[in-house]
């Protein structure tokens, strides 16, 4: 689950920014360079050290001259050489110093060999390898110590003094233990050996050794059967007869040997014949598999899980405290006298119609209060269904719904709204334990039910919203407050949204957290989409981005994007292969019926599209509209939104259109809903979050570290682009000929291989693309694929543009 973050202290007007902490990185070039010359030290280390225990003695009489370029030393790395023995092994660690010459060594050849992150990812690796390597050298050193009288080059100065340290306070007995239980922890902590493992690796053995002797045993006897079959020996008592027994019943033989009876688990049982048109049946035996215990890879051993909120690990949520608490404490409460005369009413109104009432029950929300009903025996219910309108007329309510039956109870509910309805406000929400303790991926608080409980509920698993409502009825509110659950319990690294606003004015607070959430497309000026003509790239590039992610899927073996990047953390997929870490996207479109106006076929396809297959990879659609008529929110788009949101309309048929039932137009507004998710009906208050609190809540993370750029979708070029420019040489772009070039000795015909190579805008890349396919060097558009590339090789484009230019 996502961290979440909420504290009592007070929000000031400017937020403190932690301080940063600059990130060391080599690139590539550097960590050959520095490997290298690990490598290269290593080994003079290792020269140094060998020649030392040789010709140490001998250089022990000049080593305080050395410096002087007339004196000579008998140490193969000359003065050096005679210098770094001196330090490492005489004044030092003794023989175990050749430890750190190898340490250098494996750090040196781990960075001149490894790939382009492998700085970044081997701190760890290396951090732990020299940890416990100088722990290892230092109790080598310390142990030599006991013997340094005999030879003071095996544990050195260093662990002949140490030793002497633990001799003086502990005693040779004292000693010895704390080196024995350093030494126990080094196998149990490193080498992860426990007395179990030792046991079993021993007890493995024996039988190895048992086996084999069983083996050279049975040889022999097989060796002797041989020579007196050949003698002619008869050996009558060994001779081994086979004959038919029988086993619990009449129907089942077993074949087996007379004096040598098989383990029952492995004999194969025979069902015999019952007549004879009857065919007899082998039954093979059922054996238990092995179990293989999953243990985890070496690399998350040495590194751990990958952790994708490593790029900005010092993200912080935003705290409760920007969030305004409208109820400051308060319970909701209800006149008793009020409700004493709704029930009143209620009763009186149906004996009116010869409607007996056995039982009568009222729960208390915070803007309507359901009666629950239980009618006397043979009482029809849609006799009380069809006299919504008079009980409505009865207590002089707006909003009276009726659920005849209400599922799973057996009872029939009466929904009357309050006359002093309750604020339920968004801080509320997020800081109930439902909303913290939720167990989701894309946890959404939407509000509080009748029964003034938060209702969460994961977008992950809907898998998409549709939304809808007359305006201003808090359809706009309701999108925020499902923006805010998901600011306040998943990283930036977890979440990406794309936002479209076609009313230009109710999602642009979001912009301030673009290079934190938001996604758009390459070369884009705003990330939040209010331009409907640039809608329609959008969502065919995510159409793109949706096939791109299924065919890294395939790759990795996964069916969702949930297993898919949790074996990515696990760190079981090669980056090297294209495998990445994928945040889920989350596309918002704030009015649909306006883009269908404009735009019609040619967004519905790519949103059809989308709802229908993108749920596995982490592509969700949240879209709102204040006109749920049928040509808007057509049969293709229902099908594949399940879960709907309805606040109030002001028709039946609209509520029926985008809940396939009736009650949205009783519906009080100001935040009431009815969500369903293709079962019963739920009635909702939804949290109320201003558009002051948002403005807190983007200025606090807009205000933290970012990423260098929002997220970027793929490249999409429209279906027209390119195909209608003239071949005009005079007209062509300045670096024509340079990008012909690039494109034809990378053999990949796409905009984005220009921009990068030639430091292009989008805008101008597609316009050579354009006369590149105009001149007859690359071929048209073909959907998310590059294009071809007609020249073969920069010789044959050579030979083309000549001959162009002679025409």
């Amino acid at each position: 689950m996502a961290r979440k973050k909420s504290t009592t202290k007070k929000s000031t007007a400017k937020t403190k920014k932690p301080l940063q902490i600059p990130s060391f990185k080599l690139n590539r070039l550097q960590q050959v360079i520095l490997g290298s010359a690990l490598m290269v030290f290593s080994l003079l280390l290792l020269f140094s050290f060998t020649s030392f225990l040789f010709t140490g003695a001998q250089d022990q009489s000049i080593i305080e001259e050395l410096g002087g370029r007339s004196v000579v030393t008998q140490n193969w790395i000359s003065q050096l050489g005679a210098w770094l023995g001196h330090v490492f092994i005489y004044k030092g660690f003794g023989i175990p110093a050749f430890s750190i010459a190898i340490m250098t060594f494996i750090s040196g050849i781990y960075l001149f060999a490894s790939g382009d992150d492998a700085f970044s990812l081997s701190r760890k690796r290396i951090s732990n390898l020299w940890f416990w390597g100088l722990l290892l050298m230092l109790w080598f050193s310390v142990t030599l110590g006991f013997f340094h009288k005999s030879n003071a080059l095996l544990g050195g100065k260093v662990g002949y003094e140490l030793n002497d340290f633990l001799q003086d306070y502990l005693g040779l007995i004292g000693a010895v233990l704390v080196m024995v239980f350093i030494a126990i922890v080094y196998l149990v902590l490193r080498l992860k050996l426990t007395p179990e493992i030792i046991s079993a690796y021993f007890s493995k053995k024996a039988g190895e050794v048992k086996e084999e002797f069983d083996g050279i045993a049975s040889t022999d006897e097989e060796s002797e059967w041989e020579k007196a079959t050949v003698e002619g020996s008869s050996l009558e008592d060994e001779t081994v007869t086979e004959e038919p027994i029988n086993l619990s019943g009449n129907d089942m033989e077993v074949t087996v040997p007379e004096e040598e009876i098989i383990p029952e688990p492995v004999l194969k049982k025979t069902v015999a014949p019952k007549d004879e048109d009857d065919i007899g049946m082998d039954i093979e035996p059922t054996q238990e598999e092995e179990e293989v215990d999953n243990k985890a890879s070496k690399l998350v051993e040495d590194f751990g899980e990958f952790d994708p909120t490593l790029e900005l690990s010092n993200f912080q949520f935003p705290p409760i405290d920007l969030l305004k608490d409208y109820t400051k404490g308060k319970t909701i409460t209800i006149n008793e006298e009020e409700l004493q005369a709704n029930k009143d009413r209620i009763v009186e109104t149906l004996k009116n119609y010869k409607i007996g009432i056995a039982k009568i029950s009222a729960t208390i929300g915070p803007t309507v209060t359901l009666y629950e009903i239980v009618p006397e025996a043979g009482i029809r219910i849609s006799k009380i269904k069809n006299l919504e309108d008079d009980i409505a007329l009865s207590l002089a309510a707006l909003g009276i719904r009726i659920i005849a039956p209400i599922p799973g109870k057996g009872t029939i509910g009466i929904e009357v709204p309050n006359q002093n309805p309750s604020i339920v406000s968004m801080r509320s929400v997020i800081a109930s334990p439902k909303f913290q303790n939720a167990e989701m991926e894309l946890p959404i608080a939407f509000g509080k039910n009748i029964s003034n409980e938060t209702f969460v509920v994961d977008l992950a698993k809907m898998p998409h919203l549709l939304m809808a409502g007359a305006t201003g009825q808090g359809k706009s509110v309701g999108l925020n407050a499902i923006l805010t659950s998901l600011l306040y319990s998943k990283h930036p690294a977890e979440v990406k949204f794309v936002l479209v606003d076609p009313k230009k004015v109710e999602l642009t607070l979001f912009n301030k957290i673009e290079r934190h959430y938001l996604a758009k497309l390459p070369d884009s000026e705003e990330a939040i989409i209010t331009d409907n003509s640039k809608v329609i790239n959008t969502l065919n590039s995510l159409c793109i981005e949706m096939d791109q992610r299924y065919d890294i899927l395939k790759d990795a073996m996964c069916r969702n994007l949930k297993e898919y990047n949790a074996k990515f953390k696990a760190r079981k997929l090669n980056p090297a292969n294209g495998h990445k870490f994928l945040p889920y996207i989350v596309l918002v479109v704030d009015e649909f019926a306006d883009l269908i106006m404009t735009a019609g076929k040619e967004v519905e396809t790519p949103i059809a599209r989308l709802a229908q297959l993108a749920r596995a990879i982490g592509i969700h659609l949240i879209i709102a509209t204040q006109r749920p008529s049928v040509n808007v929110i057509t049969g293709m788009i229902k099908a594949n939104f399940p879960a709907r949101i309805s606040f109030r309309v002001m028709q039946k048929v609209d509520s029926r259109t985008i809940l396939d039932s009736g009650g949205a137009d009783q519906l009080i507004g100001r935040g009431d809903m009815l969500y369903t998710a293709g079962n019963e009906l739920i009635r909702i208050q939804c949290a109320f979050v201003d558009t002051p609190e948002v403005e807190k809540i983007t200025d606090f993370i807009g205000g933290q570290k970012a990423y260098p750029d929002a997220h970027l979708l793929p490249e999409y070029v429209g279906e027209d682009g390119g195909t209608s420019l003239d071949n005009n040489i005079d007209d062509r772009d300045a670096k024509f000929k340079e990008a012909a070039e690039i494109i034809v000795v990378a053999q990949q015909g796409s905009a984005s291989l220009l921009q990068r190579k030639l430091k292009l805008g989008y805008n101008r890349a597609g316009r050579i693309i354009d006369q590149l396919e105009a001149a007859g060097i690359v071929g048209g558009f073909e959907g998310s694929k590059a294009r071809q590339v007609l020249i073969p090789d920069l010789a044959s484009l050579e030979v083309f543009l000549n001959e162009e230019s002679n025409k």
